[in-house]
């Protein structure tokens, strides 16, 4: 019995593009970013930077300060409220109006101030010195411009489902589970201590249950700390790996930055063709021409009066080396054949310069020669 395939029997045609494959514009990004590319984006303030590091650092560090100084704390803010209530009965007598009650609360406002002004600044220099330490110090006004685009509801809704925002996630999970299990840990070794607070007078309560809420915070503070750490290496990780770019990006930038090779090289070649014209203008003032015979050719000329060392006017390789030949036999300039000089001279001294004091021997030698022939042919 024959079998029969099916499948053989049809063959589908899909067209389909290639470029769909293909991360962004011009291709997978394989390439780590230029300076130029991370010099734009720290000016339009993108940076790899760590919010929650910054949030851990002032948080262990306002918490600490707290416990080292809680009692000038806790006496400012009693002797402010001494002072308020002070006021109060002194001036109950039916003598209390509402100059008087503004003077008291802006009295009691600028005591809590004075005692809350440390606490202030050390969360303002901690946030300054972290952010300094994270991205340098270097302002982005840039970053400070409002954008309209982030109005756009579209773009809103993409950011939203954004491998961005799944990370921004599971960290927010994360940091409740820390805390809770922070918290749930502490009451839970405390709760003997806890119970036994009504032995003791309201002060003692205070100063425990103070105690504990400032070391529960400073726990929750440090494993927020850590968690930071963490997120500073993942934003770095995702920073660069923004910022990395495609062939066409690379080849794009180069050519904003140095300019279209088609067009630098006509450039180039107009230069060429210019700097050739002009040295075959200054061709005919040449004392000499010295060849190699067939590949160089270096036309020399010495005026005593005004150049200290023999000036090399016009030089060529090939076929601008029997240019220059044709033209020195047209305006009947000696051509001088020496293999090791020319080639000497030509890779060594540029049009318009001296030849080098090694060269003046054999350069004074081929000059002596041509004045020579010179003298003999005016005679």
């Amino acid at each position: 019995m024959e079998e029969y395939n099916i499948a053989s029997s049809f063959r589908i045609r899909i067209k389909y593009n290639l470029q769909f494959f293909a991360e962004g514009e011009g291709g997978e990004k394989t390439e780590q970013a230029t300076p130029k590319k991370l010099e734009k984006a720290r000016e339009e303030g993108q940076v790899a930077k760590s919010q929650d590091l910054l949030t851990g650092v002032i948080l262990i560090s306002m918490f600490v300060f707290i416990k080292l100084f809680a009692g000038f704390v806790a006496n400012r803010f009693l002797d402010g409220f001494k002072e308020m209530y002070g006021y109060i009965s002194l001036y109950s007598g039916g003598n209390f109006t509402t100059n008087i009650a503004r003077a008291i609360i802006n009295r009691t406002l600028v005591i809590i101030l004075i005692a809350a002004i440390p606490f202030l600044l050390c969360a303002y220099v901690l946030a300054l010195v972290m952010n300094i330490a994270q991205v340098g110090l270097k302002p982005s006004p840039k970053a400070l411009q409002p954008k309209f685009d982030k109005l756009n509801p579209a773009k809103g809704i993409k950011n939203i489902i954004s491998g961005r925002k799944v990370v921004e996630l599971i960290k927010a999970i994360l940091k409740i589970i820390v805390i809770v299990a922070v918290v749930y840990n502490t009451l839970k070794d405390q709760q003997n201590l806890i119970k036994t607070l009504y032995d003791y007078d309201v002060w003692t309560c205070i100063k425990i249950i103070g105690d504990v809420v400032l070391n529960l915070a400073i726990k929750i503070s440090f494993l927020l700390l850590i968690i930071g750490f963490a997120d500073l290496f993942y934003q770095k990780y995702k920073f660069n790996k923004d910022m990395m770019m495609t062939k066409q990006e690379l080849k794009d930038e180069y050519k904003q930055s140095e300019g279209d090779p088609q067009i630098k090289g006509q450039i180039r070649r107009r230069m060429q063709e210019s700097s050739m014209r002009r040295m075959m203008q200054d061709l005919p003032q040449a004392d000499v021409v010295i060849t190699n015979p067939t590949h160089f050719a270096v036309a020399i000329k010495y005026d005593n009066k005004v150049d200290t060392a023999p000036v090399v006017i016009a030089k060529g390789e090939d076929y601008l080396a029997q240019k220059i030949k044709e033209k020195a036999r047209e305006y009947n300039i000696e051509l001088y054949e020496d293999r090791p000089l020319a080639r000497m001279l030509y890779y060594n001294v540029e049009i318009g310069e001296q030849i080098p004091p090694e060269l003046y021997q054999m350069v004074a030698e081929v000059l002596a020669h041509v004045y020579s022939l010179n003298t003999e042919g005016n005679e």
